[in-house]
């Protein structure tokens, strides 16, 4: 048997105690140029509702429909018309007044028929009520997109951890190498293997970083945040309690017909429709003017007063064809919201699947498997200490590892995301934290 020289023993420990160095807390690069926000799930909601320009825009169109409610309210303003004689020619008096002058003065008023006014005020409460059913959709979508990117961001940071760490470690392996390079201690084909399968974990987690950062770009544009790295706080213990057998479907069902604002919003559609269509029809009969009038001399008598009425006479435009469209309007909109139901039972059907297949897989998990995974690492170190594992059956065990927090953090992520579809599809709170 050949004995190792001392300086084969000295390289072999230099690459053990690169391989095993004590793993470092996992920062991104990203993270460092900018500032962190930490921010718990309930501090992220808040400053959401508190920020967002989207929904401080709809609280302005919410203020903008009610201030039509008033004008709605208004009557027609009076006319009052008042003419007097510039210039007359037999005296050569400009604006001659008394006997020598001519003064007209007229008053009227619009008095609208068919119950306009009425119609046009509850049009405008319905345009009302609809905006804010589009304000609370609206906090309704972006809340869904806060939270699973909330979610999204800390397992996936957590993944990168894995990444991390294993990188760290292999990136010292090859530096290593790099320094006993021609001395003939590690053969070429160990070399090219190490530095393959850092390359490629590199890739990898570049890709896993690149969906961090594309994450934290859509959550800081939902909490109006700016050059801040958003960095989740969350409570996973809840996440463990979670059970959708708890949840019946006619339930579920039930609550999203009383909570989902897109319904509500169709159905808003649809009334709306339906009071344009009786104001429409109102349209067709002609409004009535009332008039009182004054003629100092321009009638048979001198200073001539007179009251009159005007109406048009619907014979060619009795406004039929926004009485069809509006007709027509009713029929879209009705066959929309049967079209939005439909949906909306299908959505909480298949979000109830979903949160149901991803609580068994989550079930199934081990509690002690990582655990397992770390004490098995402890004893492939002893292993390898005493040459009974190579450096590569090292590095296939610890790739393993790295799969398994990926697999692990990837069925949390599905169980919670899971929960948040039944939320979004429901319109309700199943699950706050």
């Amino acid at each position: 048997m050949v004995k190792l020289s001392f300086s084969k023993v000295y390289s072999k420990w230099i690459f053990l105690i690169c391989c095993f160095c004590t793993f470092h807390s996992y920062s991104q690069t990203t993270a460092q140029s900018i500032d962190t926000l930490s921010l718990t799930l309930q501090q992220a909601q808040q400053r959401f509702l508190d920020s967002n320009y989207a929904l401080l825009a709809q609280r302005y169109n919410i203020d903008a429909q009610r201030a039509l409610i008033i004008q709605a309210r208004l009557l027609p303003n009076p006319n009052l018309s008042v003419s007097q004689g510039f210039y007359n020619a037999q005296t050569k008096q400009f604006l001659p007044f008394g006997s020598n002058g001519e003064t007209q003065a007229g008053l009227s008023q619009l008095i609208l028929l068919a119950g306009k006014r009425n119609k046009q005020i509850k049009i405008a409460e319905a345009d009302e009520k609809l905006s804010e059913y589009q304000f609370y959709d609206l906090i309704r979508t972006l809340k869904y997109t806060l939270r699973t990117d909330f979610f999204n961001i800390y397992y996936l940071q957590q993944s990168a951890k894995a990444y991390d760490e294993e990188i760290s470690s292999l990136q010292q392996v090859v530096t290593a190498f790099n320094e006993q390079e021609g001395k003939g201690y590690i053969s070429e084909k160990e070399v090219v293997r190490i530095k393959a399968q850092l390359y490629s974990l590199q890739a990898e987690y570049n890709a896993l970083i690149n969906q961090i950062n594309d994450t934290q770009s859509e959550i800081r544009l939902v909490l109006q945040v700016h050059t801040s790295y958003i960095n989740p706080l969350a409570d996973t213990t809840a996440v463990q309690s979670l059970d959708p057998s708890q949840y019946s479907l006619s339930t579920l069902i039930d609550s999203a017909y009383n909570g989902r604002t897109d319904l509500m919003i169709a159905k808003a559609n649809t009334d709306i429709s339906k009071l344009n269509y009786t104001y429409q029809k109102s349209l067709a009969v002609p409004d009535l003017t009332l008039a009182a009038a004054y003629d100092q001399q321009g009638s048979y008598i001198h200073n001539f007063n007179s009251i009159g009425f005007g109406i048009d006479i619907p014979i060619f435009n009795r406004n039929q064809g926004n009485i069809k469209s509006a007709r027509s309007m009713i029929d879209f909109n009705s066959a929309t919201q049967k079209s939005v139901t439909a949906t909306v039972e299908e959505n909480v059907y298949r979000s109830l699947q979903k949160a149901i297949d991803a609580d068994k897989m989550y079930k199934n998990i081990d509690p002690k498997f990582s655990g397992d995974f770390e004490r098995l690492m402890r004893e492939v170190l002893m292993n390898y200490q005493k040459r009974n594992l190579s450096l590569l059956d090292f590095l296939d065990f610890y790739d393993s590892y790295k799969q398994n927090i990926l697999q692990i953090n990837s069925i949390k992520f599905n169980k919670v995301s899971a929960f948040e579809d039944l939320n979004f599809y429901t319109g309700t709170n199943l699950f706050n934290e």
